[in-house]
């Protein structure tokens, strides 16, 4: 080949390279540690998204939980980098809506299998899971049947979240607000604190005190004790099965309101509801899937069984309940 050939060849060459890295479109993505951390499942998303979308490239910036990233997010406003936002539960989606800052998405909703309706065409789901109480069968051998046993039995020593730092928490305050009659709400905080052992500003600390033998049980999700089944080798761990009504935590994937189309943040929310993804998310963040497809037998054999239980409806739980009923909890537990 001659010089003027090769020449001619890497001046080609590096347009084409050149045209390729221009044309690579990032998704910055603001989620929460316990994706975005080196032990979650984010980087192996990212990895295989990227596998299949050559064209797009990923950007974490993770905060240490969801209320933190949120309220960044508010600061930032319209000014903020993130293009899409993993991490928010249905329980924020109210005044999520209210900002502003985010927008519809392209997502088939009708292709999620999920055991409760769900309409919300910007805030989509990624995994659920049930709320539960967690307890050492090897321990315990007579467990509450009800949330409200749990709440009168006093020879029960219980952990749960702060409702003011924790997504748990703020699950656990509207459970108790939806089992409960309204007046009833203030004598069973009262009575349920007699036999707290702490709350806890968050889930790892709290678990990890059960976990220390320093409860008998811990507010947690129903899929906990198949972590404890896969990687512990160990079913001493089980979840209450209470038949006064269940309530669901979903997770959800939104993207942010932008003049803008990034195309490929468009085509990641809709990665991440997929079998390929669904499989990577759901064992190691220990929820239950979106997705029809198997992932593994003991989470599937569990998402099964949420199709047969009665669960409380949530979708009426405004953010202004939430607010009056954690400044009721507050005000019991200052007393």
């Amino acid at each position: 080949m001659s010089k003027l050939k090769t020449l001619s060849f890497f001046t080609a060459l590096s347009t084409i390279s050149t045209a390729v890295f221009a044309a690579l479109q990032t998704v910055n993505i603001y989620t929460e540690e316990f994706f975005g951390a080196d032990w979650g499942p984010g980087n192996e998303v990212k990895q295989l998204f990227e596998q299949a979308n050559s064209q797009c490239a990923v950007s974490y910036q993770v905060f240490d939980n969801r209320n933190t990233m949120f309220n960044r997010l508010r600061l930032e406003g319209k000014k903020t980098v993130a293009d899409v936002v993993i991490g928010l539960d249905n329980f924020q989606k109210e005044v999520a809506h209210q900002s502003g800052l985010f927008a519809k998405t392209q997502v088939d909703l009708t292709a999620l299998s999920l055991p409760f309706e769900w309409q919300d065409q910007t805030f989509i789901p990624y995994e659920f899971g049930q709320f539960a109480f967690i307890y050492d069968k090897t321990k315990l051998t007579n467990p509450p049947k009800t949330l409200k046993e749990l709440v009168e039995r006093q020879d029960l020593r219980v952990i749960y979240q702060d409702p003011r730092t924790s997504s748990m928490g703020r699950g656990f305050l509207v459970w108790l607000n939806l089992a409960y009659p309204q007046q009833q709400t203030e004598q069973a905080w009262k009575t349920l604190a007699k036999h707290t052992v702490t709350v806890g500003k968050g889930w790892t600390e709290t678990y990890g005190a059960f976990l220390k033998g320093e409860s008998d049980l811990v507010f947690s999700h129903s899929t906990s004790p198949i972590y404890h089944l896969l990687k512990d080798k160990t079913d001493q761990y089980v979840a209450t099965d209470f038949t006064d009504g269940a309530v669901y935590q979903v997770d959800t994937i939104a993207k942010i309101n932008k003049p803008q189309v990034n195309e490929c943040a468009d085509k990641f929310i809709q990665f991440m509801v997929s079998p390929q993804a669904q499989q990577v998310l759901i064992p190691k963040n220990v929820m239950l899937s979106v997705s029809s497809a198997k992932i593994e037998p003991h989470f599937d054999a569990l998402k099964a069984h949420q199709f047969n239980v009665q669960a409380l409806d949530t979708e009426k739980v405004s953010n202004e309940n939430i607010k009056s009923w954690t400044e009721k909890w507050q005000a019991v537990l200052s007393q």
